[in-house]
């Protein structure tokens, strides 16, 4: 019988009407309303306990100090060297500049806002990660994952290839192979997986050899000397030796492994996206350490590493989508601290030694600030409100860190001690910049800039200047063809001059057989006249 059945009878009245009437209830029904009533009484409380447990031990800041720090002993940055450099040496090689990818490039003191463009190229495709540089070329790839290389002077694209159909990684070059080497999220449509590991000749684009990867990759890449180092989206991390394209050995983390590793004193370092860290042997894929982050305890943020890590004075700094930035030991893998932003981390940070400032560590949050962070406490040093979404990694050049706003489609630069703004750019999304010893180049949207130190000149002051090159490449021009023109009058009198040597040569070599002929003849005449005479005395 239903329920219903059982509490209701029908019962007719006189007028023949049918109704019903409530029974009461038996005892027995009584008794297991009462226990149901204390039962829900027992879980709302044991719920309020753990509401009150969850609110009370939220996962907060925390700060420990006394975990390992190499304090720098001098604040002030190393000095470019005073030599210059041509842009043929240089490299920046992966996605981070150096092995603990802090995105500091100490550049030149001329290499500060303002700016002005020099060339710029439109790819075509959504540029989420930024380009590398090898000698006088820019390696990139697009979300559209065509892989191109760039003559870094013009902007001309020397080489493209289609690599596959998604990617969101930067590429790594290795200079002693000569190859470069792209990530793929897939080869087919537009979600990650069947994607695959790609080895490229620099200098033809040429696909040298090719790993698969079924889960896909979006782990920017690393080098050290003949081996490369990036995780997937399986939560497997890769050696593989760049000659030959064979795996030297693999890691398995307990998630996705979406950022890049950094690697510093043989040890590689990332997170996953199970919100653990860990640090591994390069030579050997040994673990070293692995911890967990409680963000995702009682359903507290995802918990998840996105970021690739920065490694520098002795810490790993990692944002995380629990809203949270990290730094934990290199050594131990004991937390640091760990300091709460307003929203998701998916930023990278960028860690440098500012003069007057200290060890610091910059990075966006999608709260729509950029941080600085004491490196050593996590003690917020300043904020700066971006007004947008930060989603992109910060760049820290010189005296300027650089960052780009998501939501306003646009690019920044502030000043690393102050916070106070000293350089803007209508175009930007993601990661801004990169550079060199002689521009900035910037990461738009679906562009790449050429940013060039110092104002652009006037229209007048530009005519005037190309009125004047025109000039001098006119009169360059004229005493060239008078040069080759002389040249050629000058060839022209030295054959005259060897062709009359050679003449003259000729008539005084057929003048002097005559002359040596009619000796002959005569000394001939002579004699048989002689010999004439004497036989008539005879």
């Amino acid at each position: 019988m239903s329920g219903d059945r059982q509490g209701r009878a029908p019962s007719r009245l006189l007028s023949g009407a049918v109704t019903t009437i409530t029974r009461m209830p038996s005892p027995v029904s009584r008794r297991l309303l009462w226990r149901g009533l204390i039962a829900a009484a027992v879980v709302a409380v044991v719920a309020g306990g753990v509401v009150a447990y969850v609110l009370l031990h939220a996962p907060g800041n925390v700060s420990n100090p006394s975990v390992a720090f190499n304090q720098p002993t001098s604040t002030a940055p190393p000095p470019p060297p005073r030599r210059h450099h041509r842009r043929n040496n240089f490299q920046w090689p992966w996605y981070g500049y150096n092995g603990g990818r802090t995105r500091l490039f100490a550049s030149t003191p001329s290499m500060h806002p303002p700016f002005h463009i020099g060339w710029a190229v439109n790819q075509g495709t959504l540029l989420e990660f930024p380009p590398v540089i090898y000698h006088e070329r820019l390696f990139l790839m697009g979300d559209n994952a065509v892989a191109k290389a760039i003559n870094i002077h013009t902007g001309h694209t020397l080489w493209q290839r289609k690599i596959g159909t998604l990617a969101a990684a930067s590429p790594a070059v290795s200079g002693k192979t000569g190859l470069v080497l792209m990530p793929v999220l897939s080869t087919h449509g537009s979600s990650p997986g069947g994607g695959r590991f790609v080895a490229l000749s620099m200098k033809t684009g040429r696909m040298v050899w090719q790993h698969q990867l079924p889960a896909g990759s979006e782990s920017s890449p690393i080098v050290s000397g003949k081996t490369v180092f990036f995780g997937d989206q399986g939560g497997t991390l890769y050696s593989i030796s760049i000659p030959h394209g064979h795996v030297n050995w693999t890691y398995h983390a307990s998630g996705a492994i979406k950022g890049g590793p950094a690697l510093v004193n043989g040890v590689l370092y990332f997170g996953d996206y199970a919100g653990r860290a860990y640090a591994i042997r390069a030579s050997n894929g040994h673990e070293v350490w692995a911890v967990g982050t409680n963000g995702a305890h009682f359903g507290f943020g995802s918990g998840q590493f996105y970021a690739t890590p920065a490694v520098a004075f002795g810490r790993v700094y990692m944002g995380n989508t629990d809203g949270r930035v990290y730094s934990f030991g290199a050594s131990s893998g004991a937390l640091g601290w760990a300091t709460e932003t307003g929203s998701y981390v998916y930023a990278s940070a960028a860690v440098a030694d500012p003069p007057g400032l200290g060890p610091t560590v910059y990075a966006g949050s999608y709260d729509g600030n950029l941080y600085a962070f004491n490196a050593r406490t996590g003690a917020v040093r300043w904020r700066h409100p971006a007004g947008g979404k930060i989603s992109g990694s910060s760049t820290v050049i010189g005296n300027v860190v650089y960052y780009s706003d998501l939501a306003t489609k646009s690019t920044a630069g502030l000043n690393v001690v102050t916070g106070h703004q000293v350089f803007s750019f209508p175009d930007g999304a993601f990661t801004p910049v990169i550079a060199d010893y002689h521009a900035v180049y910037l990461d738009g949207y679906g562009k790449i800039y050429e940013l060039l130190p110092g104002h652009r000149k006037s229209a007048a002051v530009g005519a005037l200047h190309h009125h004047r090159r025109h000039h001098q490449q006119a009169a360059h021009k004229r005493h060239r063809g008078e040069n080759a023109k002389h040249r050629r009058s000058a060839a022209a009198r030295k054959r005259h001059a060897h062709h009359a040597a050679r003449e003259h040569r000729r008539r005084h070599a057929q003048r002097e057989h005559r002359r040596h002929e009619a000796q002959r003849k005569t000394r001939h005449a002579v004699h048989r006249a002689a010999r004439k005479a004497k036989h008539k005395q005879h």
